[in-house]
């Protein structure tokens, strides 16, 4: 396998040389992205810095007037974060478990996705930490639940406790101030495994519905739309009933979900396809419209055709145009809303991880940043939060932005570093 990964990297980054001299000098980002016409590929860019981790006190950058530290780490590859509300911080630890490769282009892209530590073992387990004494790092680490399969998103309703693992959702009796989780707890529905293997949940405002991300098994539908059933959707789960039903489609990976509380609307960040050059599509923050079709696999940013797809002209004609830009592969994947007076400096808006491109000339992505809104939309360019996670030379990774959420004093962000193995916390300086 070595000698797998070393030849990557030496084709992958000979072919990025390449396709960098060609490669948009702009990110497709904002309401009205300039996004380049696609550009096939043939044999797909791989590139991927090395996972060196943080040494010798270096943290991420910044922005003016904040501060970050470590509220938690020695963690294996956390990568989503739920606060309870009695202050508790749940950390799911899970990560990609590679299926036999199949083609030469798997063999690449598993060798690829290994330097930075993005596939292997599972830790398939939930932690609580506890800030008990309040100064910003964790000094109680519970094994909250274990055992379980690929576990990401999080949600308490009540004192039931809801967890995505990959192949569908579980829910457990809870207790405020419990510090694990008791017996097996029930299944209640059935997602598909494997692929974009992420689970997010998002609890309604009323606390009668949960929204479930679940990606495409495939890039562009490549084994055909029958494996892809049920997938590329966000799934709506009743509490009360336990039904659950499709609430949005064509979303290739809805990952972070978040709700926007002017318009009440929910919100999501999309992982677009690959393929087509360095910033074709972009990924995107969008509003999720009630049994809204959101292009994947046929098109993207509204109609734009993609024709390495067996196409349907009729969900063509409806697809919906996303809201925000986010560039292309910068694989955007944490979302919550921050409100006004959380950070100085910041208003109110989203905070996104953008857990940085693999895929493209010349890497992307590798920050948390915030896109301010107004009336219930975004309203201005996005702002980096922290960044730093990228070596100036591209070769290593000092860490990787996942999930993101709201800190238990509502003065503070929470957010997962999976290559880091660090939960950092953003405040005032």
């Amino acid at each position: 396998m070595d000698l797998i990964a070393k030849a990557t990297a030496m084709v992958g980054g000979s072919i990025a040389f390449v396709r960098r001299m060609g490669a948009p000098s702009h990110q497709a980002f904002g309401t009205t992205p300039d996004i380049p016409a696609a550009r096939k590929q043939g044999i797909m860019t791989l590139k991927m810095p090395a996972a060196e981790g943080w040494k010798d006190g270096h943290v991420p950058t910044c922005a003016p007037g904040l501060k970050v530290n470590a509220f938690a780490s020695g963690l294996d590859h956390p990568r989503w974060i739920e606060v309870l509300p009695n202050g508790d911080v749940l950390v799911a630890e899970s990560k990609e478990q590679a299926g036999p490769p199949k083609t030469l282009m798997d063999h690449a892209a598993q060798a690829t996705m290994r330097r930075v530590k993005a596939i292997g073992k599972s830790a398939n387990r939930v932690t609580l930490w506890r800030d008990a004494d309040g100064d910003g790092v964790a000094e109680v680490r519970k094994v909250f639940v274990e055992n379980q399969n690929q576990p990401f998103g999080m949600a308490l309703v009540g004192d039931r406790f809801y967890l995505g693992n990959t192949d569908g959702v579980r829910v457990f009796d809870y207790a405020s101030g419990d510090t694990a989780l008791a017996g097996e707890g029930e299944k209640l529905v059935d997602f598909k495994p494997h692929g974009h293997w992420t689970r997010s949940l998002l609890v309604s405002p009323d606390g009668s519905k949960i929204y479930a991300g679940v990606g495409s098994l495939t890039n562009i539908a490549d084994q055909g739309m029958e494996v892809e059933e049920g997938r590329a959707a966000i799934w709506e789960l009743d509490v009360a009933s336990g039904a659950a039903r499709i609430f949005a489609s064509g979303l290739r990976n809805a990952v972070g979900m978040a709700w926007e509380p002017v318009t009440g609307k929910l919100w999501t960040v999309v992982n677009e396809r690959d393929g087509l050059g360095d910033e074709t599509p972009p990924d995107y923050l969008t509003s999720v419209e009630e049994d809204g079709f959101y292009g994947w696999p046929y098109c993207y940013w509204g109609q734009t055709v993609d024709d390495r797809v067996p196409q349907d002209a009729a969900m063509v004609s409806h697809a919906v145009t996303p809201d925000f830009a986010l560039g292309g592969h910068t694989a955007s994947l944490g979302l919550c809303w921050m409100p006004d007076g959380t950070l100085p400096g910041f208003g109110a808006g989203m905070v996104i991880g953008q857990h940085g491109s693999w895929n493209r000339s010349k890497l992307s992505g590798y920050k948390l940043i915030f896109v301010p809104f107004e009336n219930g939309k975004p309203s201005g360019p996005s702002r980096d939060i922290l960044s730093g996670f990228l070596s100036e030379d591209e070769k290593l990774a000092y860490g990787r932005p996942v999930g993101v959420t709201l800190g238990p004093d509502g003065k503070s962000l929470l957010m997962a570093d999976d290559v880091g193995d660090i939960i950092w916390r953003v405040t005032a300086a």
